[in-house]
């Protein structure tokens, strides 16, 4: 894991280049778009109007990543923000930082938002969040995902072994309950969860079913082996 945190975005970018055309690293990722002050604004005054530079810095570095991306097949990730347009009447304001270089470049752009707060009494431990394909040059774009991401784990297997259990009719919920071939599993997601990771075979086998009914192969362990491709 190599961590960088560089004084100006053309440094920044220059680095994220220079780690691409290297070809020994798989993954970049940049954090964050918003992030990526223009040197020019950096050495000038509070309140200097500097319209565009950003924009200008990101479409001249991309233009240059592009071609060694491909080249070394690196997958390169921008995290950016959401800003809000002012003076719009209709459509939504929402905007993202940094011009629309990256929106054109970008293979696939997804819209990741915190949908609600999960709590352990009145402890927050995470966050239920919704990801949206917004574009996708490689698949099907508009399609949405909901999970649980909790702090210090990610996102939650067990969480989404109950939610893909129900949907597909595998664990039954009844009111705030949770069963699996008619024994119960846990009052609530939070005790159904604990119940899954405390019974890691039982996981996995509605796992399985769950791949199953998707059209996809079991796995041998949980957090362990490839799937195994389906027959069919």
């Amino acid at each position: 894991l190599l961590i960088s945190q560089p004084d100006t975005g053309e440094q920044a970018l220059e680095i994220a280049d220079m780690l691409v055309r290297s070809g020994g690293v798989d993954i970049v990722v940049i954090d964050s778009v918003a992030a990526l002050t223009p040197k020019a604004e950096i050495e000038g005054e509070m309140g200097d109007q500097l319209p565009g530079l950003q924009a200008r810095l990101m479409s001249q570095a991309l233009r240059k990543l592009t071609a060694n991306i491909k080249r070394t097949n690196t997958l390169v990730i921008f995290i950016n923000q959401i800003r809000m347009k002012i003076g719009v009447m209709f459509g939504s304001p929402e905007t993202t930082t940094g011009g629309n270089a990256l929106k054109f470049y970008a293979s696939v752009r997804m819209d990741i938002r915190r949908t609600g707060a999960i709590k352990k009494g009145d402890e927050v431990v995470g966050s239920e969040t919704r990801v949206k394909v917004v574009k996708n040059k490689v698949a099907p774009p508009f399609k949405e995902a909901h999970f649980d991401i909790l702090y210090g784990e990610g996102i939650s297997r067990e969480g989404e072994i109950i939610d893909l259990g129900v949907t597909y009719k595998i664990v039954d919920k009844s009111g705030a309950w949770y069963s699996y071939n008619g024994d119960k599993i846990g009052q609530g997601k939070d005790n159904s969860r604990e119940f899954l990771r405390a019974n890691p075979a039982l996981a996995r086998e509605i796992e399985n079913k769950v791949r199953a009914a998707v059209g996809l192969g079991e796995m041998a362990a949980l957090g362990g082996a490839a799937p195994v491709a389906s027959e069919a």
